[in-house]
């Protein structure tokens, strides 16, 4: 396995480091918690694609690259985006074809970036993205209340943030002034 792979052990040791228990669910997940088992994929020299052996998110560069190779696959993988990525680069023709996508994950590297939620409103109002949309990197339980009004449904919080707290946010707020996306069903 390529250096540049983060596993779920390696992830879970940083998390332990950080003073989180380890085994402690932090991916919030259709309003449960849940354990992570997803790894992020970098490609390197020897390694194009992650092994087909499941839970893999790639860059989308790596999906743009060698999507027919990965739709071919056993398992399906998670798309991530970074924050300068355009998912208009998704569509073939003026439409995303899902196949073998289990999910796409949108990196927040610092809270204050907002470009993270016109991601995920492109994905779902114009590419019509109905699956799993997970907001990852720096979510704060100050903000997923605000990732779910764009779309978000699941929710890795940052190491650290209390889980409880988390699920309890999406209820701190009863009113609402802006539009929202409807959520989609859970799975």
């Amino acid at each position: 396995m390529p250096d540049a792979v983060l596993t779920q052990g390696a992830a879970q040791e940083q998390g332990a480091a950080r003073g989180q228990a380890a085994g402690q669910p932090t991916l919030i997940r259709h309003g449960r918690l849940e354990a992570d088992t997803w790894r992020r994929f970098e490609p390197s020299g020897d390694a194009a694609t992650p092994p087909d052996d499941g839970d893999w998110l790639v860059p989308l560069s790596t999906w743009l690259e060698a999507k027919d190779t990965l739709r071919a696959r056993r398992h399906p993988v998670g798309i991530l985006f970074g924050p300068d990525d355009d998912p208009r680069e998704l569509a073939e023709d003026g439409k995303f074809d899902v196949d073998g996508v289990a999910l796409i994950a949108v990196d927040f590297p610092v809270y204050t970036d907002g470009r993270g939620y016109s991601i995920a409103q492109v994905l779902r109002t114009r590419l019509g993205w109905r699956g799993e949309l997970r907001a990852v990197g720096d979510v704060m339980i100050d903000t997923i209340h605000y990732q779910a009004r764009c779309g978000f449904d699941s929710f890795l919080l940052k190491p650290g943030h209390d889980p409880q707290l988390g699920l309890q946010a999406f209820q701190l707020f009863t009113a609402h002034y802006q539009k929202t996306y409807p959520k989609p069903a859970a799975a």
